[in-house]
């Protein structure tokens, strides 16, 4: 598996679209700019075909830590789900959802 980083992909549109590299980058980080504004705002965001991506909340709770076997409290936490849209799920060869805890 390769790591592909945003500058990669960044000159690879730019390549591919003749644009300035410049405004590529402008383009990409705005995009992904108001993604994140949004999911701050729990809003969900849905790309037909690529996925939807929406805010989850994990409840608090008591977990354990295996080597001291200590009770700890976890607070509650909002997350991102991503779940693929028709095409990626096509490409993917039809795995259901992917989801980043983070």
């Amino acid at each position: 598996m390769t790591t592909i980083t945003k500058k990669e992909l960044i000159d690879r549109i730019a390549e591919q679209t003749q644009a300035k590299r410049i405004v590529v980058k402008r383009v990409v980080q705005s995009f992904l700019d108001e993604i994140i504004s949004e999911l701050s705002r729990n809003n969900r965001l849905e790309f037909r075909d690529f996925g939807v991506f929406e805010v989850r909340t994990r409840e608090a709770r008591v977990a354990q830590n295996p080597k001291t076997l200590e009770r700890v409290k976890v607070p509650a936490k909002r997350t991102v789900k991503f779940k693929m849209g028709r095409l990626m799920k096509e490409k993917l060869g039809g795995t259901s959802s992917l989801t980043d805890t983070e």
